[in-house]
């Protein structure tokens, strides 16, 4: 069996799940532990190895980091890569956590591009960006029990317009939570 058929053979049986959690985004993806975790039973299978290399391509006006997928029998090889920029102006992120963050978005990447997981299968794909917004709840009366949560919010400090972004309120209850 040559590379290209083993690939193959990886590429059209992977199957990787989404075990991670973005809770910000909220939506789970996979990360590229969870790709090379999926690829092991091939390995000894089909007499091959993964690895994935880095280098910085770019210094200037950012760091850009080449993140590099391979497969290999021992004598030939197959490449995939995958480019990404450093955002050395993140907040909240130490310099090592900027590197990594985007290390580890290279390899998932460089590692997708290897296996063909196509969009349907990644990780930012079901994460809602541009997507129809969701219908909001109701609060139609005094009786629901987000309304005790709303009227809560409000005698802490909080806006009625962010409870109205949020939840669709029948007359009635607008009238009582303006008057709080």
């Amino acid at each position: 069996m040559t590379l290209n058929e083993k690939l193959a053979t990886i590429q059209t049986k992977f199957k990787s799940k989404k075990s991670r959690y973005n809770s910000f985004g909220k939506y789970y993806f996979r990360s590229a532990e969870d790709i090379l975790e999926a690829t092991k039973p091939y390995l000894l299978e089909l007499g091959v190895s993964v690895t994935v290399s880095e280098s910085i391509i770019a210094a200037e006006p950012f760091p850009i980091m080449e993140s590099k997928a391979t497969v290999t029998d021992g004598e030939s090889a197959i490449h995939a890569t995958a480019v990404v920029g450093v955002d050395l102006d993140q907040k909240g992120m130490q310099m090592p956590q900027k590197f990594g963050s985007a290390s580890s978005y290279g390899k998932k990447y460089a590692l997708g591009n290897l296996f063909l997981i196509d969009d349907t299968q990644d990780s930012d794909a079901g994460n809602g960006h541009g997507a129809a917004p969701k219908a909001k709840s109701k609060i139609s009366s005094s009786s629901d029990a987000a309304f005790t949560k709303a009227m809560d919010y409000i005698k802490g400090g909080g806006k009625l317009e962010a409870i109205k972004s949020k939840y669709d309120l029948s007359p009635e209850v607008e009238k009582l939570l303006s008057t709080l």
